[in-house]
């Protein structure tokens, strides 16, 4: 599987609405074949901060950024809203889904 994580650095004034600015994206990735996860969080340490945790079948992923989706997103007004170019780490890894944690175990 493909597993990218994306950092996105949002402008104050713009970090409570920014799940706004994602929306019609984030729901056009999730219905895409081949995609296993979409899912923002914030950061609790800065607040200004989103990341992205995405996964895809191994196929899948080169389909998305040529998605029409895809194309708006990255060169719409979506940079209006960031203080910089956001940071990400992609990587083919084995597995096709998340596994339980060794160190914890919740019964």
């Amino acid at each position: 599987m493909i597993f990218i994580v994306v950092k996105f650095p949002v402008k104050p004034e713009a970090a409570e609405e920014f799940p706004e600015h994602v929306a019609e994206f984030t729901a056009a990735t999730r219905a895409e074949p081949g995609n296993k996860w979409f899912e923002w969080s914030r950061n609790i340490e800065d607040p200004h901060e989103y990341v992205l945790v995405e996964a895809f079948d191994d196929d899948a992923a080169e389909a998305h950024v040529n998605s029409e989706h895809f194309q708006r997103f990255v060169n719409g007004p979506i940079s209006e809203v960031l203080t910089a170019t956001p940071k990400i780490i992609s990587r083919q890894i084995d597995g096709d889904d998340w596994d339980e944690m060794g160190e914890i175990s919740v019964s």
